[in-house]
């Protein structure tokens, strides 16, 4: 029986706990493989559903980097006493503790995964060079990611495996129907899903749709730049077109109300929400950057933009939501997911790292 380890910084509501989440369900067997979930920090949303899916989760509650040696000693007894022969580590904090946990698990196989391109902070990807040599392999979602890993954290080619995220195109269908039937409303909805960080520049969102006089924008997340925004909601007098509604478990209901999607972001390591949107029928605008380029072909799956002002946001808000590009952006890029960004085509890739049957 094989006993693998899925190790994250936390399970708190993201891109990255969400693919653990679907691999932790997916890999595991109950004659082949035991798939447990830990987390440095304390317990969190998907955690819950975790739990509730009938997989063992572990929170090791960690609270700031004086918990290091607390955690540590946490993590290898769960090591220890689960008998686990592999983990893997998923975001830097996870896979420094990982790293400092290898030398005394000394049969166990450790795995990581970086799940970003972006720059900053700096230390992250110094810290990265430093530990990525305890993997065996380094998994990155995209090209674009393994480039990044490569330049920054001295991650060489043939130690890096591209896997891609993957979303369960099913779960859709019925939103995909309802929205490749449908027209664009009148005023258009725009919609942005994600963590609310200054690198997903929202602000400038905000801003393109005072260039425009109609429309709505719905923002889904948490986080540090929620003031920010609401700052830019208030500078331009968008309170009645711009609304943020928190945080939210999962994205079906919000992506049935949208004509569009947009995500402006600096860097993405992928950009789950984009497979997501294509796979709801919802046609979705990028910028053209490091992990989102890697995602969508432009007018063919979706839109980029290589100049992020106001008016290209505008402008490429009506292209994506003209009738005949419309359909022609849903149909392609759902069929996209589905051949290289579902689970069916996604998992044998994980298995085959993990060595599964």
């Amino acid at each position: 029986m094989r006993r693998i380890l899925l190790l994250i910084t936390d399970l708190e509501i993201g891109g990255t706990p969400t693919v653990v989440r679907e691999l932790a369900l997916r890999l595991r067997d109950p004659s082949h493989v035991e798939i447990e979930v830990a987390c440095l920090s304390k317990w969190g949303p998907v955690a819950d559903q975790l739990r509730d899916a009938g997989v063992r989760v572990t929170a090791l509650g960690a609270g700031s980097p004086l918990d290091f040696l607390r955690t540590l000693f946490r993590l290898v007894r769960l090591i220890r006493e689960g008998n686990f022969d592999t983990v893997f580590s998923f975001l830097i904090h996870a896979n420094a503790m990982a790293t400092a946990a290898a030398p005394f698990c000394p049969e166990v196989r450790f795995l990581q995964s970086i799940q970003t391109t972006q720059p900053e902070p700096r230390w992250h990807w110094w810290l990265q060079r430093l530990i990525q040599h305890a993997a065996a392999k380094v998994v990155v979602p995209s090209p674009s990611a393994a480039e990044v890993a490569k330049g920054w954290a001295g991650v060489a080619r043939e130690r890096a495996v591209v896997i891609s995220n993957a979303v369960d195109i099913e779960s859709f269908n019925e939103i995909y129907a309802g929205n490749a039937a449908r027209q664009a409303q009148t005023p258009r909805r725009v919609g942005f899903i994600g963590r609310l960080d200054p690198i997903k520049r929202v602000p400038d969102l905000v801003m393109a749709m005072s260039h425009q006089p109609s429309g709505r924008l719905d923002i889904y997340g948490e986080g540090v730049d929620r003031p920010a925004i609401e700052a830019a909601v208030r500078r331009w007098g968008l309170q009645d077109r711009v609304k943020l509604h928190g945080a939210i478990t999962r994205p079906h209901e919000a992506l049935a109300t949208m004509d569009v999607l947009v995500l402006p972001s600096k860097a993405e390591g992928f950009g789950l929400v984009l497979i997501e949107a294509m796979a709801a029928g919802v046609p979705v605008i990028g910028a053209d950057v490091p992990g989102i380029r890697d995602v969508i072909r432009h007018l063919d799956t979706g839109l980029l933009l290589e100049d992020v002002s106001p008016m290209q946001f505008v402008q490429a808000i009506v292209t994506a939501t003209h009738t005949v590009l419309r359909a022609s952006l849903i149909s392609n890029a759902r069929a996209e997911v589905e051949r290289q960004f579902s689970w069916p085509a996604v998992l044998p890739r994980y298995r085959e790292l993990l060595g599964l049957r």
